[in-house]
């Protein structure tokens, strides 16, 4: 156990308006020495690394099974993250920490998958027995690491390597630039993958139908009213406008003649004529002709945007598809589906 008198007390010096200034230059420097790695990492995915990285590309490809990704400490978390990353984007993966490998979680890892070991070092004792197992089994071994000749990188049928930096601790001993350049080079991995699968947003949205960010990849199909619409013709009396828009429960009508969309009689329209002899009109007389509309397979994120654009918004538009009315979207139907 260490004694808390182990740890240096922070300084109580200055006022707290110098305290402050003190410890956003601290975070400043820390910022720009990471700023610095990012930039030595883009230099070198620009040259060798870069080739490297499209190896991966294709060794991850032709596996059949998943992407096993692991590593220990910090490299670990990273580890943990890049597996997710891998999983949501279309690369089946999983993480395994290495210590539980060497109690029988290798058991998980079979002949068709591939294992990405992470180690700044390459020298990491307890990446020993998974090292071993892809070996004796013959499972591809990605390597990324910062030392091109480390036990982890000549194990390795493929190495990342990355370039050497200086950590944003001010001793240059706590992982900071190093566990940066990981999730990066992690991150730019996955996107390499997903590009070459050809993965779209709808395959995104599959694997993400849960909360906000499920909602913003719906389609307008999913959420709008396909049934039922409150759909009058140009030749119809304003008496029938008043029972399809309060049938309908949606504040408008739409007016169609041979399947094609005229126009539409909201809630506005009708007070705005209220008082000029409304129920003598017919509905292309009070309606609005040139409208917002949207199709079928648009987002419904994009949808809402369309709706919220300009400086007059509305909360209803019409769904075409083909020039032919197949529903109305509601800014409640945006809502239920938590996206407003």
């Amino acid at each position: 156990m260490v004694e808390a008198s182990a740890w240096a007390e922070p300084a109580a010096t200055g006022s707290p308006k110098a305290q402050t200034e003190a410890a956003v230059i601290s975070a400043l420097r820390a910022l720009e020495v990471e700023q610095r790695g990012l930039s030595t990492l883009r230099d070198a995915v620009a040259g060798d690394l870069g080739r490297a990285l499209a190896a991966v590309v294709e060794i991850i490809l032709k596996a059949r099974g998943r992407v096993v990704v692991t590593g220990i400490g910090k490299s670990g978390h990273v580890a943990r993250k890049i597996a997710a990353t891998f999983a949501s984007t279309g690369t089946a993966s999983m993480f395994i920490h290495p210590a539980e490998a060497s109690h029988g979680d290798l058991g998980m890892v079979t002949r068709d998958d591939v294992v990405l070991a992470l180690s700044w070092s390459g020298e990491t004792v307890e990446l020993r027995d998974i090292i071993h197992y892809a070996g004796r089994y013959g499972i591809p071994l990605i390597a990324m690491t910062a030392a091109p000749a480390s036990a982890l990188a000549r194990a390795a049928g493929a190495s990342m390597i990355l370039p050497k930096v200086d950590e944003a601790c001010p001793h240059n001993l706590a992982p900071t630039t190093s566990t940066l350049m990981q999730l990066a080079l992690g991150d730019a991995l996955a996107v390499a993958l997903l590009e070459r699968r050809g993965f779209t947003a709808s395959h995104f949205q599959q694997f993400h139908p849960g909360g906000k960010l499920g909602a913003a990849l719906l389609k307008v199909a999913a959420v709008m009213r396909a049934d039922d619409l409150p759909v009058v013709t140009p030749a119809a009396g304003m008496k029938d406008v008043l029972v399809a828009m309060s049938a309908g429960r949606l504040g408008c009508a739409l007016v169609v003649h041979d399947g094609r969309l005229e126009g539409i009689i909201t809630d506005g329209d009708l007070r705005r004529y209220i008082d000029d002899d409304l129920l003598q009109r017919r509905p292309r007389e009070i309606m609005t002709a040139a409208l917002r509309h949207v199709g079928p397979d648009v987002l419904a994120s994009a949808a809402l945007d369309l709706m919220n654009a300009g400086p007059r918004p509305v909360s209803v538009m019409p769904v075409l598809h083909h020039d032919r009315v197949v529903g109305i979207l509601h800014l409640h139907h945006l809502v239920a589906a938590g996206l407003s």
